[in-house]
C-alpha cells in the first residue's frame, strides 16, 4: 500500500523500490496468463462455429430450391383458378344487384299497389257507408307509405281511376281534412250531448288521419268544460258565512287541483294508447291553461274578500313599541308599566292588539299554508307525469323533479307567488315578532324559589320563565307550518328571519333583563348580592340553556323523518321527509342547510351570552365567598408539629372530627354555598359554572399551598396532601370527573413535597436526561421551588 492505493492499480513507472516493482510485475504475468487462457479457449470453439456455418449454407441452399418450386406453382396452377374466382364473384355481385333491383321494384308496385287500395277504400268508405273507422284506418295504412312513392310520377300513372281521378296525396289530403272536419264537429257535438262513449269514438279517430294535435286540442278542451264547470260550482255553493270562516277557499283550490288530477290519472291510458307514450302532456298543458283561469279567480276572491292588502299594510305599520321601547337605555320601569310578571299589563296593551288582530293572521297563515302545500302537491303531480321516461343520468344519480316550462310560466305559478307566498312570509315574519313581543309582555317568573336548602322549591326543574315555553312553541309552529308548505321561497324567507328575531329581541330581552333588572349586584361593597336578583339570574341563564336545548330538538325533528302534521288543516298528512316535501332539484339540501344554519348561529348566540353570564354568577356570587371559605377550612392547622405534638395529632386523628377537620369544614361551607345554586341551575348551566369555580379554587388553593413555604414539615406535608386530596374529593362531588384536571398541579406539589430523597432524586435524574415518568404540569424551577417548602 502507498497513500492507500495498491500498488498494482498503479503505474510500473510509479514504482519507488525493488518491492513496488516486483509487486506489480508479478501482477501483470497473472494479467497475461488470463488474456492467454480466454484466447485459447476462443480458437478451441472454432471448430465447432465452422461446423454450424455449414450447416446454415446446406439449408439456405434447400430453401432456395424450395422457393423457386413454390414460384413455379403459384404462376403455373393458381394463376388461373384465382381469374375463374374473380369472374364468379363479379357474376354474383352483378347478380345480387340485380335482384335488389327487382326487388326494390316489387316494394314500389305493392307500395303503389297498397295506396291505389287505400285511395279507393277511403273513397268507398266515406261515401253512401259513412263507415268512418274504416276511412281513418284506410287513411292509417296509407300514411305508412313513403312520400316519395305517394308523390312520385309511378303513383300518379297508375292510381288515380275513372271514380277518383286526382293525383293521390290530393285525395288523401282532401280525405284527411274532410274527416277531420266531420270528426271535430261530432266530437263537440257528442261533447255538448255528453255522450261519454261518442266522444272517445271520434277521439280515437284523430290519430289514424294525422290530426293528433286537432284531437288532443278537442279533447282538452272538452276536459277543461268540466274542470270549468266544477270549479264555478265550488266557488259558487258556500255561503257568506262559510267564505269568511274555516278555510273555503283552501277547499275550492284543494278541490280543483284534486278534480285535475282525477282527470290526469284517468284519461292518461287512453290518450297514451292511442296517440302515444307522452302524449298526455299535451292535455296537461290545456288544462293547466284552465287551472291558471279558475284558480285565478279563486286566489283573487279570497285575497280580496280577506282584505289582504290592508292586512298587510297594518301589518307593515305595526311599531313593536314594548321590545323597542324595552331596548332604549333610558326606558326604566318608573313609568309604570313593569316589564316582567305583567300578566295585568296585558289590558295597557290591548289597544295595540286591536291593530292587528293575531287571531286573524294565524287563521290567514293557516289557509295559506294549506293552499301552498296543495299546489306544492299538484305542481309535484304535474312535473312527475311530464318527466321523461327514460333518465338520462345513470342509476344512483338524483338530481330531483325538474317543473315543467308552461308551469313555471303559467299564470297561476305568479298568482301563486303574489298571492301567497309573499304575503305568507310578511304575515309569518310579524306572527313570530308578535309572539316573541306578547310572550315577555306576560312574561312570568316561578314563584317560591328560594337559596334555603331546607325549604321547598314551589315548582318543578327546569326553572324557566313562561316566554321560553311560549316562544319555543311558536317556533316549532312557524318552522312546521313554512314546511308544510314545500315551498322553498318559503323557507328561505321564513327561516333566517326565525333566526334573527330569536338573536335579537328573544336573546336581546334576556340579556336586557340580566343586565337592567335581575343584575347580581351587592347593595353594599363587600357584601353578597340579594337572593331574589341572584334567583332571578339564574333562571334567566336556564331559560338560555333550554332555549338551546328546545332549538336543537326541533331541528332535528324536522330535518329528519317524521310525521309533518298540518297544524292548521284538516287532515293529517302521512309520513314525510325533506326529500318528499321539496323534491324539485337541490332543495331539500337547501332546506337543511338552512335549518341547520339557524341552529347553528342561534347556538353561537347563547353561548357566548351563558359564558358571560356564568362569569357573572361566578364572579359575584361564588368567588367572594372562596377566599374566606378556605381560610375556614385551614383555620387553626399546624402542619409544623414536633414529634410528640405529631404523635398526639396522629392519637387525635383516630377521631372522626379532627382526621378530616379540613376536609369537614370545606364540605360544610361549600355545601352551603354550591347546592342552593345547584338545585336552581339546569346540569348543564351548573356545570359550566362548576368549571369556572374549580379553576378558581385551585388557583386559589395552589397559593394556600406556597403560603405554607418554612412553616412545614415531613409530618405536617403527609397532612397537607390529605387535606388538599379531602377538598378536591368535596369539591368535584356532583359534577363531571373531569373537573379532577383542574387540581392536577395541586397534587403534583403535593406528591413532590411528600416524595423520600431517592424518589426525588430519580425525578432530578429524569429531568436531566430529558425523560420523565410522570407527566409534570409543574417544570422543573417549579417542582424545585415546591420540594423547598417543607422545610428540612
Amino acid at each position: 500500500m502507498k497513500n492507500g492505493q495498491p500498488i498494482h492499480q498503479r503505474d510500473i513507472f510509479a514504482a519507488s523500490s525493488v518491492a513496488d516493482i516486483h509487486a506489480t510485475l508479478a501482477h501483470l504475468h497473472r494479467q497475461e496468463a488470463n488474456v492467454t487462457q480466454r484466447l485459447n479457449d476462443l480458437i478451441a470453439s472454432q471448430k465447432d462455429l465452422s461446423r454450424e456455418l455449414g450447416r446454415l449454407d446446406l439449408l439456405r441452399a434447400h430453401l432456395g430450391t424450395q422457393v423457386v418450386n413454390t414460384r413455379a406453382i403459384s404462376n403455373g396452377m393458381l394463376s388461373d383458378a384465382a381469374s375463374t374466382a374473380n369472374r364468379i364473384s363479379s357474376a354474383v355481385k352483378r347478380l345480387d344487384h340485380e335482384q335488389s333491383n327487382v326487388k326494390a321494384t316489387l316494394e314500389v308496385v305493392e307500395q303503389v299497389a297498397e295506396l291505389k287500395a287505400c285511395v279507393l277504400g277511403v273513397h268507398g268508405s266515406m261515401g253512401a257507408p259513412q263507415d268512418w273507422e274504416t276511412a281513418a284506418s284506410y287513411l292509417s295504412r296509407a300514411s305508412k307509405i313513403p312520400a316519395e312513392v305517394i308523390n312520385g310520377s309511378f303513383a300518379e300513372e297508375i292510381v288515380p281511376t275513372a271514380e277518383v281521378p286526382d293525383p293521390p296525396r290530393v285525395t288523401l289530403d282532401a280525405a284527411a281534412e274532410s274527416l277531420c272536419g266531420l270528426f271535430l264537429r261530432e266530437f263537440e257535438k257528442a261533447a255538448k250531448d255528453g255522450d261519454g262513449s261518442r266522444v272517445t269514438r271520434f277521439f280515437k279517430l284523430f290519430p289514424l288521419i294525422g290530426r293528433t294535435d286537432v284531437g288532443l286540442d278537442a279533447y282538452g278542451r272538452y276536459v277543461c268544460q268540466g274542470v270549468a264547470s266544477r270549479a264555478r260550482t265550488n266557488l259558487n255553493s258556500g255561503t257568506p258565512a262559510q267564505r269568511k270562516e274555516g278555510f273555503f277557499y283552501a277547499n275550492v283550490i284543494t278541490k280543483l287541483f284534486e278534480h285535475i288530477a282525477q282527470i290526469v290519472d284517468g284519461h292518461e291510458p287512453l290518450v297514451e294508447r292511442h296517440y302515444g307514450p307522452g302524449m298526455m302532456a299535451k292535455v296537461i298543458e290545456r288544462l293547466q291553461i284552465e287551472a291558471d283561469v279558475q284558480g285565478g279567480i279563486a286566489l283573487d276572491t279570497w285575497h280580496d274578500e280577506k282584505a289582504i292588502d290592508r292586512k298587510l299594510t297594518d301589518i307593515k305599520s305595526y311599531a313593536f313599541s314594548f321590545l323597542v321601547q324595552s331596548f332604549l337605555p333610558a326606558q326604566k320601569p318608573a313609568t309604570g308599566t313593569p316589564r316582567s310578571n305583567s300578566p295585568a299589563n296585558a289590558a295597557g296593551r290591548s289597544s295595540e292588539d286591536e291593530g292587528v288582530n293575531m287571531k286573524e293572521v294565524d287563521g290567514l297563515l293557516g289557509e295559506t299554508a294549506l293552499m301552498l302545500g296543495r299546489w306544492a302537491l299538484y305542481s309535484r303531480f304535474l312535473s312527475a307525469k311530464c318527466a321523461p321516461r327514460e333518465p338520462e343520468d345513470p342509476p344512483g344519480i338524483d338530481h330531483g323533479l325538474t317543473m315543467p316550462h308552461f308551469l313555471v310560466t303559467s299564470n297561476l305559478y305568479k298568482k301563486v307567488t303574489h298571492h301567497l307566498v309573499e304575503p305568507f312570509n310578511i304575515m309569518t315574519t310579524f306572527f313570530f315578532r308578535r309572539s316573541v313581543e306578547k310572550a315577555f309582555q306576560l312574561d312570568e317568573s316561578l314563584s317560591d324559589l328560594n337559596l334555603n336548602p331546607t325549604k321547598l322549591l314551589g315548582a318543578n326543574p327546569p326553572f324557566i320563565t313562561s316566554a321560553v315555553d311560549d316562544v319555543m312553541y311558536i317556533v316549532n309552529q312557524v318552522l312546521q307550518r313554512s314546511l308544510a308548505t314545500s315551498q322553498r321561497a318559503v323557507v328561505g324567507s321564513v327561516v333566517p328571519t326565525v333566526g334573527r328575531v330569536l338573536g335579537s329581541d328573544f336573546i336581546g330581552m334576556i340579556q336586557r333583563k340580566m343586565r337592567d333588572e335581575s343584575y347580581p349586584r351587592p347593595v353594599i361593597q363587600g357584601g353578597l348580592p340579594p337572593e331574589d336578583k341572584v334567583i332571578a339570574f339564574l333562571v334567566l341563564i336556564n331559560n338560555l340553556d333550554i332555549a338551546n336545548d328546545y332549538i336543537k330538538r326541533i331541528i332535528e325533528t324536522q330535518v329528519g323523518s317524521q310525521r309533518q302534521t298540518s297544524t292548521n288543516g284538516p287532515d293529517d298528512t302521512p309520513p314525510t321527509s325533506l326529500n318528499d316535501l321539496f323534491p324539485f332539484g337541490h332543495d331539500a339540501t337547501f332546506v337543511e342547510n338552512t335549518l341547520k344554519s339557524m341552529e347553528l348561529s342561534f347556538s353561537a348566540k347563547t353561548g357566548e351570552l351563558l359564558n358571560e353570564s356564568i362569569q357573572v354568577t361566578f364572579h359575584n356570587v361564588l368567588k367572594p365567598r372562596i377566599r374566606p371559605l378556605l381560610a375556614e377550612a385551614f383555620r387553626d392547622i399546624d402542619y409544623a408539629p414536633s414529634e410528640d405534638s405529631g404523635n398526639a395529632v396522629q392519637d387525635d386523628d383516630a377521631d372522626e372530627d379532627d382526621a378530616d377537620l379540613v376536609k369537614s369544614r370545606f364540605d360544610r361551607g361549600w355545601g352551603a354555598l354550591i347546592r342552593p345554586i345547584k338545585r336552581i341551575l339546569t346540569p348543564a348551566n351548573f356545570d359550566r359554572l362548576l368549571t369556572v369555580a374549580m379553576t378558581y379554587l385551585a388557583t386559589a388553593l395552589e397559593k394556600r399551598i406556597r403560603s405554607y413555604y418554612g412553616r412545614i414539615n415531613e409530618l405536617g406535608a403527609v397532612r397537607l396532601e390529605r387535606d388538599v386530596a379531602g377538598i378536591i374529593s368535596a369539591a368535584v362531588v356532583g359534577g363531571k370527573y373531569g373537573l379532577r384536571d383542574s387540581f392536577t398541579k395541586c397534587t403534583q406539589m403535593t406528591l413532590i413535597m411528600n416524595m423520600e430523597e431517592d424518589e426525588w432524586e430519580e425525578v432530578i435524574n429524569e429531568e436531566q436526561g430529558g425523560e420523565q415518568g410522570i407527566p409534570w404540569v409543574l417544570d422543573a424551577e417549579e417542582r424545585r421551588r415546591v420540594r423547598a417548602i417543607v422545610k428540612g
